[in-house]
């Protein structure tokens, strides 16, 4: 009987320990922190996640309209800006013609009166093409954006040019190196963009050389995710920030992959109460929103 006693308590006190050291009743935000609001592809319209595939087209299942802007267009990301979104992530596919088309989809034929390979498709070909043709809200009845955005997609140039202080987190759609050289070379010649780019993401070949070859810009990979966040799992529930994740966390990408995992509060609880290794106490209020629609 004193032995299982002892046992019960040495057990209620490791969980009070690890309650401790990761409760959110013990961090504070800094004074005058804010959230960042992070608008996936601006505002845009939301759709039916029941099923999903990656060859689904959700144009195709979208809810009853509530507002006129389509995802990754001017108009959705300075309505994304309006609403206080401090970042607006945006999806970029390099085109023959050395443009950055930004458009979500692999293909044309879902969004658009066009068909065929997205960034097979010279960019003046993709400014003809209607990007609300195929969206549906009852199964192909109507189609209330068809006719109302031929000419709406716009290049990664002109996103920079309409919004000079935006901030914006880019996602290659391809595993094509040449898209990091080209983007490289375009914040070469405009350095004042290269402050407007946050981070990069999504495959990882052009990831890793566009953190390569342009300086300080941050990005990740599932890859470096995984590696970033490897010690953190194994003991970062003690409290201890390990010394590799700072690295991922410290920039603004890093902590969409925590925030994705689900593992942003215990850092930021590390972060407020100052960590470990001469890490600056901090805590970091940001995530992510779906600015204009039902989730938030």
């Amino acid at each position: 009987m004193i032995v299982l006693r002892k046992i019960l308590a040495g057990t209620g006190a490791f969980i009070v320990v690890v309650w401790l050291l990761n409760t959110s009743l013990l961090a504070t935000a800094p004074e005058g922190a804010k959230p960042r609001l992070i608008a996936h592809r601006g505002v845009h319209q939301i759709f039916s996640s029941e099923d999903l595939d990656n060859d689904t087209c959700t144009a195709e299942r979208i809810f009853p309209p509530t507002h006129e802007f389509l995802e990754n267009t001017l108009p959705s990301m300075q309505a994304a800006f309006e609403k206080g979104a401090g970042v607006v992530e945006l999806d970029i596919q390099l085109t023959p013609d050395g443009e950055f088309a930004v458009f979500h989809d692999w293909t044309l034929d879902c969004r658009t009166n066009g068909s065929g390979v997205t960034h097979e498709t010279a960019m003046a070909r993709l400014k003809e093409l209607d990007i609300g043709y195929g969206y549906t809200a009852d199964g192909g009845k109507t189609f209330p954006f068809r006719g109302k955005d031929t000419g709406m997609m716009p290049t990664l140039e002109e996103v920079f040019g309409a919004f000079p202080d935006g901030k914006f987190l880019l996602n290659f759609k391809s595993q094509r190196v040449e898209e990091a050289a080209a983007l490289a070379r375009m914040l070469e010649q405009s350095p004042v963009w290269q402050e407007t780019v946050i981070g990069v993401y999504g495959g990882s070949i052009p990831t890793r050389e566009s953190i390569r070859l342009i300086p300080n810009l941050r990005g990740y990979d599932k890859q470096s995710a995984v590696s970033c966040l490897a010690q953190y799992l194994a003991f970062g529930w003690t409290g201890i920030v390990p010394g590799a994740l700072p690295k991922c966390a410290g920039d603004h990408t890093g902590e969409l992959c925590l925030a994705a995992l689900g593992l942003a509060a215990p850092l930021h609880r590390a972060h407020a109460r100052g960590g470990e290794r001469g890490h600056p106490a901090r805590a970091v209020w940001r995530g992510r929103i779906y600015i204009g629609d039902r989730r938030s």
